[in-house]
């Protein structure tokens, strides 16, 4: 019976765990030089500590900076667009700012989008700011004294919607929605609707400077009582129309939602920080 190589001579190998500086006595292989008169001698094996350390940069499980990637949050960011906001309006009206908030609008298409609402003695302002640029895309004027109806429940959606969302809304009327024409009320980018809806920011509660101002109550608290003064303050109306407050659920009559579900789900409506594109 025949043997395969020669086992003769051979010594076990252990591992040593990184750190230890210390040589083991079995870090040592035998070597065969192939003369047969030297006796075979231990080599210690050589091995090099790793100098380099590799580490994810930041940390995908700890964010505690995550809500930085909604530019509003950002030092001094919202600070800016309030005061550039209430300067136009004391240029261009003479009116005074009373109060500001940062809420979330959604449109008839159930659509997000960020906006800073401004309240005056005559007027709520609704303003689409751009918080990367610090400039102002857009802003919607509402007299008090047209505001008819203001309704706070829960958002309700047609049976067959596939695009819900839970929560609580404010609604702010000015006008029916029996007057509306069809194209207005099926044209995604209308500004013929005669209401407006909102709820919190996403933001609420990431400092107590946005808990303030990103609260749907304290907005609503503000705006009832102004409403109701510019009412009584309206001079040669005519109207003979109370504003109604309501507790009652707002409706969006949305059905696919694919365009909302998209957009929503991507926070398109907001100025954030979507990362790196590149690799």
């Amino acid at each position: 019976m025949s043997t395969i190589g020669s086992f003769e001579g051979f010594q076990p190998v252990s591992l040593k765990q990184e750190g230890d500086d210390h040589p083991c006595e079995t870090d040592y292989l035998s070597t065969n030089d192939g003369d047969s008169d030297k006796k075979p001698g231990p080599r210690k094996i050589s091995r090099q500590l790793s100098v380099t350390k590799s580490t994810l940069y930041p940390n995908p499980y700890h964010q505690p900076y995550a809500s930085r990637k909604y530019f509003a949050t950002r030092p001094g960011a919202i600070e800016t667009a309030v005061e550039d906001l209430s300067s136009h309006i004391t240029q261009t009206s003479g009116e005074t700012i009373q109060g500001f908030w940062l809420l979330t609008e959604i449109d008839h298409w159930n659509n997000e989008k960020e906006k800073i609402l401004l309240l005056t003695d005559k007027t709520l302002l609704i303003c689409k700011y751009d918080f990367i640029m610090l400039s102002c895309v857009q802003m919607q004027q509402i007299p008090l004294s047209a505001i008819c109806r203001i309704c706070l429940g829960k958002f309700v959606f047609p049976g067959m919607s596939l695009d819900k969302r839970p929560g609580e809304g404010l609604r702010i009327c000015w006008g029916s929605t029996e007057g509306q024409t069809l194209l207005s009320r099926w044209n995604p980018w209308s500004t013929e609707v005669p209401y407006t809806t909102f709820t919190e920011h996403p933001m609420k509660y990431t400092s107590e400077k946005f808990l303030e101002i990103c609260k749907l109550s304290g907005f609503t608290s503000k705006l009832v009582p102004a409403v109701q003064s510019a009412h009584k303050n309206s001079a040669g109306s005519g109207r003979g129309e109370e504003l109604m407050v309501l507790a009652q659920p707002i409706l969006i009559e949305t059905y696919t939602g694919l365009m909302s579900f998209i957009g929503n789900r991507n926070k398109l409506g907001y100025s954030l920080a979507r990362g790196s594109i590149g690799f």
